[in-house]
């Protein structure tokens, strides 16, 4: 079984998709046709991309791989947007200033 390995972001579809979603609606919970939502599709391609790579081996470990290839970037791009302003980030991401805390130290992030 192998270690998950980086899903690749970069493709032309993924920053496309990510324009497109840099201005989210306003109650983007009511959104239920994922056609309509740039940032699903994206992840589902780059899911998609990453298990035709496998080509058929198993792999462990692809939650974190996610999770962490989607948080960081999630958090830079909050705190980028916020001026760094903590307090803001945590209301924003629905998180206690701990948890945001703790997520910054992980990705090297904290007072940058």
């Amino acid at each position: 079984m192998k270690k998950a390995a980086p899903i690749s972001s970069r493709s032309r579809a993924g920053a496309k998709a990510a324009r497109a979603h840099a201005k989210p609606a306003a109650n983007v919970g009511t959104l239920t046709d994922f056609d309509e939502r740039p940032l699903h599709r994206c992840v589902e391609d780059a899911m998609n991309a990453y298990f035709a790579a496998l080509d058929g081996e198993d792999t462990s470990g692809l939650f974190d791989l996610v999770m962490t290839e989607v948080e960081r970037p999630m958090f830079e791009c909050v705190m980028r947007y916020v001026g760094g302003n903590q307090c803001r980030a945590a209301a924003m991401l629905g998180v206690s200033r701990g948890t945001l805390r703790k997520k910054l130290t992980r990705y090297g992030l904290l007072d940058r």
